[in-house]
């Protein structure tokens, strides 16, 4: 019997599959998509580093100047053996022609001309140098390139051939020859961008006024005016620029020569304190500080320490040092801290003989920055246009009685009182008609009214209301206030309560100045040069901030 059929599956039954795994989801999928994706592109990044560095070692091995140029260590920082070679001069170029020389400069300018030709502007100190970096078969492209990009301002080494030029460089100073770089390397590389550029703190200070539109065509187009706050903001790069350089040197320069020629003369230099256990010379316009719990005061001059020296028979002093003023004054031309050039001195018989040293002491400072600092003189002058400075000969410098100042002053149309102070204005006035009339920019104003000079200033034996003192001028500005002491101590109290506004004899800190004349003093005279205004007036300047390296005002206690 045949076997059976086997049954139909019931109607609505689903065929039955076999099963199958599961594959893997969608997300999955594009996971592993990207990490395939990311592998390949390591791999791709590590093959093309390969390459790099292989084509690197290449040419680092066809770089004939390797070892010649690049970035040096820190200073200080590795061990490292001096090499002992001499560093030159730029100020030696002529003297060093076909030589090579290896000095330390920084760059004011460096430029690729090509890829086998680059320049750089270099400088030191004042002096001012082009420099050739040429490829060829001693020296490789990519020297050339090094060099042409390396940043305003660094510092480098430079080893190189004194060349002389056919045709004078006009872009530095040193025009007669360049420097055919053979090494340079990096010591000190600026960043960049800078905040301020060198370049721009090289020219004037921008004025009320619009630039001139000749001086514009003169300077290549529309200059940078770059503020002087700006400026005194960055000040160690504004410091980096000639012409604050040259100021700097210039105010040196007074310095030493305000010494060496009182030295001759037989003064004795001094320091005297700076620091005072009570306000002085009427208390007015001093800074107060905190002093191991109790008050003191900042020294607004050495006035009364000058004298105490004469006293103690010290026939002939001098000092420069710091002077302090709290003086609220925003002007061009004061500062809250400046440098005092102050003398004090004996005399035999009249003060006059004081104020003729202190004339041929100027007279002797302005010969020699005209000739031991005429380059400095020159460049500053160069940029800030300014007469030359007249100057009478010795024993023929303008005095003029107070008076007549102000007579010549009525006759040009001043309206003023016999014994008013002149104003800033009228000074300046004033130092146009000597100069019109005696053909000097220095002068000395003499016989000033009593009312308007210190309590210790000896009255006028010709007039109670006058005095025997002095101010010196520039160019109608004053740059020395001077007189004859009071050497009595019964005198000088007398004044002292007298004066307007009065002042003790025996305050805390006036009771030993006045009493150190009970001993017997010989009569004496002197007076304060502010360093800053001479550096400022000889050059031209417009502001006195200008001859102050970081300088202190009402406004501005840093940096």
């Amino acid at each position: 019997m045949a076997d059976a059929a086997p049954a139909a599956p019931a109607a609505g039954d689903a065929p039955q599959q076999p099963e199958q795994a599961e594959g893997p989801s969608k997300n999955a999928l594009k996971k592993a998509q990207k990490e395939k994706e990311k592998a390949a592109k390591k791999e791709a990044a590590r093959v093309r580093e390969l390459a790099e560095r292989a084509k690197k070692d290449a040419a680092d091995a066809a770089d004939v100047s390797a070892g010649a140029y690049g970035e040096l260590p820190l200073c200080g920082s590795v061990d490292f053996k001096p090499t002992g070679t001499p560093r030159a001069d730029l100020a030696d170029a002529a003297s060093n022609e076909d030589k090579e020389i290896t000095f330390r400069c920084w760059v004011e300018n460096a430029r690729v001309q090509s890829a086998k030709l680059a320049f750089l502007n270099l400088r030191q100190d004042l002096n001012t140098v082009q420099a050739v970096v040429a490829a060829s078969e001693k020296l490789s492209k990519q020297m050339v390139k090094f060099c042409g990009g390396i940043s305003t301002e660094s510092t480098l080494v430079v080893t190189g051939l004194v060349k002389r030029v056919q045709e004078p460089i006009k872009s530095a100073s040193i025009k007669d020859f360049e420097i055919h770089v053979q090494k340079l390397f990096i010591e000190a590389k600026a960043e960049v961008p800078l905040p301020l550029q060198v370049e721009d703190a090289e020219r004037p200070l921008p004025t009320d006024t619009a630039v001139d539109e000749e001086q514009k065509q003169e300077e290549g187009g529309e200059r940078p005016l770059v503020s002087l706050n700006t400026r005194l903001n960055n000040r160690t790069l504004d410091l980096r620029a000639k012409i604050n350089q040259s100021i700097f040197v210039i105010k040196s320069g007074v310095c030493a020569l305000f010494q060496e020629f009182l030295s001759n003369k037989g003064f004795i230099l001094v320091h005297t304190p700076k620091i005072l256990g009570a306000a002085s010379e009427g208390g007015a316009n001093v800074f107060e500080l905190k002093y191991f719990g109790r008050p003191a005061y900042l020294a607004q001059s050495p006035q009364f320490y000058k004298q105490m020296l004469i006293a103690s028979r010290f026939q002939k002093v001098m000092e420069i040092g710091p002077v302090f003023r709290a003086e609220n004054s925003n002007t061009a031309r004061h500062l809250t801290e400046f440098t005092g050039l102050d003398l004090e001195m004996e005399f035999q018989e009249n003060y006059h003989e004081v104020m003729g040293v202190l004339e041929d002491l100027m007279l002797f400072i302005f010969g020699e920055l005209n000739s031991r600092y005429k380059k400095e003189t020159d460049l500053v002058r160069g940029v800030y246009h300014i007469d030359d400075f007249k100057l009478p000969e010795s024993g023929k410098v303008p005095r003029i009685p107070f008076r007549e100042g102000i007579k010549m002053l009525r006759e040009a149309g001043e309206e003023l009182g016999d014994y008013d102070d002149l104003t800033t204005p009228q000074e300046k006035h004033l130092g146009r008609l000597v100069l019109e009339k005696y053909n000097s920019d220095f002068y000395t104003l003499d016989q000033f009214p009593l009312a308007i000079r210190p309590a210790y200033t000896m009255p006028s034996p010709a007039d109670p209301l006058l005095s025997n003192s002095y101010d010196m001028f520039m160019r109608g500005q004053e740059i020395c206030s001077g007189a004859q002491r009071i050497h009595d101590s019964a005198l000088l109290a007398k004044q002292m309560r007298e004066h307007d506004p009065p002042i003790d004899p025996a305050g805390a800190g006036t009771k030993d100045y006045v009493e150190c004349f009970k001993f017997g003093c010989p009569p004496h005279a002197g007076g304060g040069f502010g360093l800053e205004r001479i550096v400022q007036f000889w050059l031209g300047l417009p502001n006195i901030r200008m001859c102050s390296l970081f300088p202190r005002d009402p406004q501005r206690v840093v940096p």
